[in-house]
Order: C-alpha cells, then structure tokens, then sequence
C-alpha cells in the first residue's frame, strides 16, 4: 500500500536477526515466570536494572564512554530498585532470579537491534516482521509443550460469542504490535539505552497502579524511596540526552538525502 518500506525476506537477514529472536523470547519466558514470586510494582522496579546492564553492555562492546551525567542517572536509577527491594517483605529469591535473567535477555536483544539497524541497515518494519516470524517455532513449541494449547483452544472456542471479550482480545494484539514497533522504532533511532529509560519512566505509571489497584503489596518507606530516586534518574537521563542535543551542531542534509525525504 505504500504506508512502510521493506525488502523481501531474505534467509541471511533471517540468520543474523535469529539472536534477536531468541533473547526477545526468553525476555517474556523469564518475566512471565518471575511474576510467579515478584510482586508487579517490585517486578517492574527490578526491570529498571535494564538501563544499567545495557550501559555495562554498550561500553564493554566498544561504544565509547557515556558523559557523566548519564553514567550517574543510570547508577541512580539502579540503586533506587535496590533500595526499593529493601523495603519488599514477600522477597522471592526464586522471583528474583528469574526477573533479573529477565533484564539479561532484554539487554541482549535491545543492543542487538540497536546494531541490526545501525550496520545491517534494517528498519524497525523489518526487524519486527523477522522477529514475529522467527519467534512462531519457540511459541508453538511452548504452549505444546507446557500444555497450555487444549486449555487456551477451548477458552478460545468458549469465549467466541462474547463481543467485549473479542474486542479486548483485538485490543491487546493491537497494543502489542504498536507497543514492538515503537520499541523497536526508538531503539534504532536513538539507542538501546534510550529505550530501556522510556521503559523507566513508564513505569511509574504501571508501579504505581501495581501498588494501588493490584493490592495484596505492603507499602513500605523504602519502596516509596526507592521508586522515588528510581525515577527521578529517569528524569535527569532526560534531562541530560536533551542537553546533549541540544549542544550538538545542526547536521547538514545534503541534496541527496533532501530528494529522497
């Protein structure tokens, strides 16, 4: 229809972006398993942790050193979860472990598409496409085994003739599509670690329905402290990438790139 730009698919393309998949799906197997232990304001605080291990990644792979202020917003970001699980009474160990394999495999794949559209040159359409086409066999494979299928195929068949439970399950798989492009959009044009303080700062809405919708959560100072400190880091990293825009030189378009915009 003209709306996007994409190539064909190509085996190759399919090789190189396979990692991606893997790490993307392991991502939401560990997380969905964590919520088993995890409270979901805790849950959601301990995946703030993403911003600091895909800084740890970003340098460690050869990408220059941050400026100051975004290596101190991040680092306190990261010791606001932590003196946010301080104040968490129900600590899961099990939980735990499996959110933080979680923040792992969420660092993986965001630095993995983030160098997908910076060398392969792949738009955030196309790393998508492959990634929802690649990640069909680990599902399949999961609700077959897990068990999940007959149980999900009968509520399925069950649920049918219900209008609001089809137009909320229509809403949920829109939400989810534009939820991976934009993911996936932002990481490519700006970084990985853009994304992951995005994810920072929306998360202070979903912790903070987490506490007072959800219930069942015992509120205590340090958890209202740390998710304090928590995003008030997301704010300063912010603060601190528009201050570093800002005081970069316009960049010159050429002939060229101006015909083909």
């Amino acid at each position: 229809m003209g709306y996007t730009r994409a190539r064909g698919v190509d085996m190759q393309t399919a090789k190189k972006l396979l990692p991606v998949s893997l790490f993307y799906n392991a991502n939401v197997a560990f997380a969905l398993a964590s919520l088993k232990g995890v409270n979901i304001p805790m849950y959601i605080a301990i995946k703030r942790l993403t911003p600091l291990a895909v800084l740890i990644a970003g340098f460690s792979s050869g990408k220059g050193k941050p400026t100051t202020q975004v290596t101190l917003s991040v680092l306190l970001i990261a010791a606001g979860v932590i003196i946010a699980a301080l104040g968490d009474f129900s600590f899961d160990l099990w939980g735990y472990g499996m959110a933080l394999t979680s923040v792992f495999f969420q660092t993986m794949y965001l630095v993995l598409v983030e160098r997908s559209g910076a060398e392969d040159g792949l738009s955030s359409i196309e790393i998508m496409f492959y990634n929802s086409f690649l990640s069909l066999p680990f599902l399949i494979f999961l609700i077959i085994a897990t068990g999940e299928f007959p149980n999900s195929l009968a509520l399925l068949f069950a649920k049918s003739n219900s209008l609001s439970f089809l137009v909320i399950l229509v809403i949920s798989l829109v939400m989810g599509i534009v939820l991976n492009f934009t993911m996936f959009l932002c990481t490519i044009v700006n970084s990985a670690l853009t994304t992951t303080i995005v994810g920072v700062l929306k998360g202070v809405g979903s912790t903070t329905l987490g506490f007072v919708v959800l219930g069942g959560v015992e509120v205590h100072a340090l958890n209202v402290t740390g998710l304090v400190i928590n995003t008030t880091g997301g704010v300063w990293y912010s603060y601190a990438k528009y201050q570093q825009k800002m005081s970069k030189p316009p960049r010159q378009v050429s002939d060229v790139e101006a015909h083909h915009k």
